[in-house]
């Protein structure tokens, strides 16, 4: 078995647990309140502008060319195709945004990973959010019944097939570190993308309920 099916098998009850959530669920027929809309987009901008950076650092130790070349266009993939997509609806973003306790420990946990210096651990971290957001995109695309829905634009991203693709090539660079990697490191993999995938439950979650930090 490669070792991403082993790491989706693992996290199933995770993302059936996000695809049963209320953002998700209002996702899907456009009932969403615009509030619960718009504050996730500034914390998932705030959110990327940490994680394109880590995904920049992982193309630096990367140990090929192609992986490194991978890497250097998922950042900017990130900045550039989803943050066109923020201004879409955002116009620009709220200048007194400041990340959730749920954004802060996501990110938080990307650069502990990267900085304890595994690469095959750091790369199995920043592959929930990859690999989940196609899978939410397509659950939403299969089930809309709402023929207007005014977050089309942001459901089509990531269930359309050019995201999809980076999903792909993000996922076999993952399976081929974990074929060279030695019994410890898959483990340590496993551990590391079942817990970013719990924290984008929490990401989700947080938005839903427009988390604040205590006063």
């Amino acid at each position: 078995m490669n070792w991403s099916k082993e790491a989706w098998q693992a996290i199933e009850p995770i993302f059936s647990n996000i695809t049963d959530h209320p953002f998700v669920t209002s996702l899907i027929d456009g009932s969403l309140a615009k509030e619960k809309f718009l504050y996730y987009l500034n914390q998932d901008q705030l959110y990327l502008n940490d994680f394109s950076r880590v995904l920049a650092a992982i193309a630096s130790i990367s140990s090929t060319l192609e992986d490194t070349e991978a890497f250097l266009l998922f950042a900017s993939q990130a900045v550039k195709v989803e943050l066109e997509l923020h201004r879409s609806y955002l116009g620009q973003m709220d200048p007194k945004a400041e990340q959730s306790p749920a954004c802060q420990l996501y990110t938080s946990f990307l650069y502990k990973k990267l900085y304890q210096g595994r690469l095959e651990v750091a790369v199995a971290t920043v592959l929930p959010c990859f690999w989940i957001y196609r899978e939410v995109g397509n659950f939403i695309l299969s089930r809309q019944t709402t023929p207007q829905n005014p977050y089309q634009s942001w459901i089509d991203t990531y269930g359309g097939e050019e995201y999809s693709a980076a999903v792909d090539k993000a996922i076999a660079i993952c399976d081929r570190l974990a074929d060279g990697a030695k019994l410890d490191i898959k483990n340590e993999m496993l551990l590391a993308f079942t817990m970013a995938s719990k924290m984008e439950w929490m990401f989700w979650d947080s938005a839903w309920r427009l988390e604040k930090w205590p006063a």
